[in-house]
């Protein structure tokens, strides 16, 4: 069975109880693996010390700080960066001017920190990292959107994630105005070339749907196609979901009349802010984008002293 995971019944067991809740995706800051890799990237730059400012600072100095925004940008990332003053040091107030999701203009405040110099100094690149990092994906998402147009049809991100932040990555993609697709490997069965591959030497992909059912019964399915004779074959067992991978936009708009909205179809592949709108025209459900998360670039963020 390839579908399956190849799993022993309590690893079903666990895969089925995790698909039930998942509310660290929704406020990932409060996440104990979030809180943990925060404090594990304020070590990584912190190290033994700040030298430098305890070199030239003296321990009881405060200070009052602003993040501003230098370019036009959606904002994610607003509690994380809290997250990480306030793991720096308790002391430090941090005040967010706009909420995750709002759009900031050139020159924008974001935040208000006032507390101990030594500390806020010291936390001030990790926040900025992250703050710029899923600041860039929801600005880049929000872009997407906008190429879409007005149709009923959704950005979707993939798991092209930086390892170790796809809560926070996913996460900015929604303040995007973005949805996510499937977390990992656990909450959707989807069977792409490399499973096809294996499957369909001896079985149908409409076989292959049915299979994986039977293993994990209630959990969505998706089978990605490359042809309209895969469609059809796929559509016979009425997946969930169809991923129409590296189409054109022709072709795109014929798979979308051959379903006629017996199961939902996702474009996937070659999709750019240029040909968005045009995918999105062709009648589909969702465009699924990798760029989202692995090629947005960091927004423009700094963090300066009020004199």
């Amino acid at each position: 069975m390839l579908l399956g995971c190849g799993g022993q019944a309590q690893g079903d067991e666990d895969i089925m109880k995790s698909l039930k809740v998942n509310s660290a995706a929704r406020k990932p800051w409060l996440d104990s693996s979030v809180r943990a890799f925060v404090r594990s990237a304020l070590a990584e730059d912190i190290g033994r010390g700040d030298i430098t400012s305890r070199a030239l600072i003296e321990p009881g100095r405060r200070l009052k700080a602003v993040i501003i925004a230098r370019n036009e940008c959606v904002v994610a990332g607003l509690e994380v960066a809290r997250l990480v003053f306030r793991a720096m040091d308790s002391k430090i107030s941090c005040r967010l001017l706009l909420r995750d999701g709002a759009r900031a203009v050139a020159g924008r405040r974001i935040m208000v920190l006032e507390g101990p110099a030594r500390s806020i100094l010291a936390a001030e690149r990790t926040a900025l990292n992250f703050l710029q990092r899923l600041t860039g994906i929801a600005t880049l998402t929000a872009r997407y959107v906008k190429a879409a147009g007005r149709r009923r049809v959704v950005i979707l991100d993939t798991r092209k994630t930086t390892p170790n932040m796809r809560l926070l990555e996913k996460y900015a993609v929604r303040c995007g105005g973005g949805r996510n697709h499937r977390m990992g490997l656990y909450d959707m069965v989807l069977m792409k070339d490399n499973h096809r591959f294996l499957w369909t030497e001896k079985y149908s992909l409409a076989a292959a749907v049915r299979a994986a059912r039977r293993r994990y019964p209630g959990v969505p399915v998706e089978v990605e196609v490359e042809s309209v004779a895969q469609l059809k074959d796929a559509l016979a067992a009425l997946p969930e979901w169809i991923m129409l991978d590296n189409m054109s936009v022709p072709l795109m708009r014929r798979c979308v009349r051959i379903c006629a909205g017996r199961c939902r179809l996702e474009a996937s592949g070659g999709i750019s802010l240029q040909n968005a709108g045009a995918a999105a025209a062709t009648g589909v459900d969702a465009i699924s984008i990798g760029a989202l998360t692995h090629s947005a670039a960091a927004a423009d963020l700094s963090l300066e002293v009020c004199h």
